[in-house]
Order: C-alpha cells, then structure tokens, then sequence
C-alpha cells in the first residue's frame, strides 16, 4: 500500500497551520481546518446492556473485557484521534465522526481523556437499533463547530421487519462561521458474502443519497460532508451509482458529490483495512459540490488522506503491514482498530 505524501500547492509557503489563526503564503492568507472519521473496532465498555448483545465484552464474556484494557483502548484511541491532521494542523480534527462505539458513555469517556479533553469536545449520538448495540456518532471542537440541528435517520429493508443496523446521522452546524453538514455512516457488513449483502448496503446508499438531497432542495451549494465505514469500497455501484458519488473532480457539477478516495484506491493503492491480502478503502469522507472549486474565500474541499502511519500498523508475522487491531483471532493485542481513519483538510483565504 502506497504512502501519502504532502505536495503543497505552489502559490503556499505554510509556515502556520491551525484553524483560528492564517496559514501564510507569499500573497495570501488561508484558514486550514481538519475533518476525520474513526471506526472504533468495538469500543465498548464493561457494564453489562441487557437490550443488546454485548456479552463478548464483559469481563466474564470471552474477550475478557477488563477494565484495564477498556483504558487501555481509550488511550489508543485518543492517541491517534489528537494526532489526525498533524501535518497541517495542530490541536485534533475540529470534526470526528466515529463507529462502533457501544453509548453516549463511551464517548464521553473518549473526550476526557488527557489528550483529548484540552481539546473541548461535543458530542452528538443517539442509540441505534443495530443488535450488538454499536452505533455512530459526532464530537466535534465546541469552539469551531457549533451544533444548530440534529437527527438520526433509520435504515429500513423492505420486506426484512427484522432487518436492524446503524442509523445515519445527521447534523448541521457552523462551520467557523459557514453552515455544513455531516452525515455520519456505518453501512450494513458484506457478512454472507460481498455479492449477496449488496443490495442492503445499495439501500443504505439511496437513503443517503436522499438525505443529501434533500438538504440539497433547500440549497443546492449547501456544503455537505458524507463521512463513514461503508463496507463498499469507492468502485463499488453503491458509490457510484445509488450516491452517484463521482470520482473524478472535473465531472463534478452543481449538485453531485465528490468521491476523493476514489482515486486514492483505484489509482494509487490506498486503503483502510485489509482482509485476506487484500486491501480495501471502506472508510471514505465524500464531498459535496459546495465545497468544490477555486473560490476560496469560503471553505473548500483541499485534500483527503487514510491516516496510515506505522504505528499503527502489525509489524511481524502473517499480518505485518495489517492494521493493529485490539484482538486478532480472539487474542488481544492491545492494538488500535482493524481499520485506519480517514480525513480531509478543508481551507479558505483569510480576509
């Protein structure tokens, strides 16, 4: 898997780069700000939710979920999330999305980590209906972002009553000053089979796609961010043809989303976790029209990476070069997560 890079746009010189002071060029000023998005691989914590199956993760249950290792698990992850964007920014992502976490618990518990907390983190989330009881949700920079509206947007399959999986949640906000939104995603496993489990994760896709579109019926410059573990990666029809997400930015016309991490997996090899050899980019940040073009005196999309780095990486046996997981084969590790995150950088001149 090949390694991001950083190739700066000619016309910027960065010398300072955080969101509430300007990055400096030879003629200009910009604001750079930093979005990510994290699959938690099972952060739950120890106390048994008789509504859900969380047994595995108990301290009886077969992962022998102590609470030795739940700190152990928020530290890594606090660990990576202050780190995302720090080749530009300095301070964490202003926005984070996150999966598979168990309740608003947990991540209130992730927030007030030491190296997190400094960072004055919101949090948005509501229980999903999804068996093992692991659900989205949004923290956010109070200081940067504040929260206007919210709301989570129930996946059905019809015809399956029993069918039950992640909400999508929705929220609208300020953006230092601009409005946006973000759609946070944890689309239904590729369990039974890529080809049998399409059409569930093909029915996630149009709700999105519907949940965009109808923002976008109120504005059709809003600027939108869809964000999360897609269990598709961006060649997949799911992407490409029921969000319609395009992969190439000079097609991307007034009222399309752009798939940046289209590229980054068909051209250049980039995932966001391996299986069999083999790797995939189901965790992808998608953008929508508002936020692209050469008019940067409001935000707009700037670049988008899979955050890779070697620490977080196996680094011996059968899995070397895998992402670092928390168990492997129901053993612990004391890793990270089976998947690496992903961000983008949004910028804007400085007045």
């Amino acid at each position: 898997m090949k390694r991001n890079f950083i190739t700066l746009i000619s016309i910027i010189t960065i010398i300072l780069l955080v969101l509430n002071k300007p990055v400096f060029s030879q003629d200009k000023q910009f604001k750079i700000g930093c979005i990510g998005f994290y699959n938690l691989e099972n952060l739950f914590d120890t106390i048994e939710d008789p509504t859900i199956n969380d047994e595995e993760f108990l301290p009886e249950g077969a992962n022998k979920w102590t609470g030795e290792r739940y700190k152990a698990k928020l530290k890594n992850m606090s660990e990576v999330i202050a780190q995302i964007g720090g080749e530009f920014v300095k301070g964490g992502p202003i926005i984070m999305g996150l999966s598979e976490v168990e309740n608003i618990n947990v991540v209130q518990d992730l927030i007030n980590t030491p190296l997190l907390k400094p960072m004055g983190y919101g949090i948005v989330h509501y229980d999903s209906p999804d068996k093992r009881g692991v659900d989205v949700a949004l923290i956010y920079q109070k200081q940067f972002f504040t929260v206007t509206n919210s709301l989570a947007v129930k996946l059905t399959i019809p015809g399956n009553a029993d069918f039950f999986s992640r909400d999508q949640l929705v929220v609208s906000g300020i953006f230092d000053g601009e409005p946006l939104y973000v759609i946070v995603n944890h689309w239904p496993s590729r369990s039974g089979g890529e080809k049998k489990s399409a059409p569930l994760r093909n029915t996630a896709a149009k709700l999105c796609r519907s949940i965009v579109d109808s923002i976008m019926k109120i504005d059709i410059n809003a600027k939108i961010i869809v964000m999360g573990d897609l269990n598709d990666d961006p060649t997949n029809a799911s992407l490409t043809k029921y969000l319609n997400a395009k992969g190439d930015i000079k097609k991307v016309a007034v009222g399309d989303l752009f798939n940046p991490g289209y590229k980054m997996f068909k051209k250049d090899g980039i995932g966001s976790l391996a299986y069999r050899d083999s790797w995939n980019l189901f965790d992808q940040i998608i953008v929508s029209s508002g936020l692209i073009g050469e008019d940067k005196t409001n935000y707009k999309f700037y670049k988008s990476f899979v955050y890779n780095k070697k620490f977080l990486t196996q680094s011996e046996g059968a899995y070397s070069g895998y992402p670092l997981r928390t168990y492997a084969g129901g053993v612990y590790q004391g890793g990270y997560s089976d998947h690496f995150p992903a961000y983008i950088f949004l910028i804007k001149e400085k007045k």
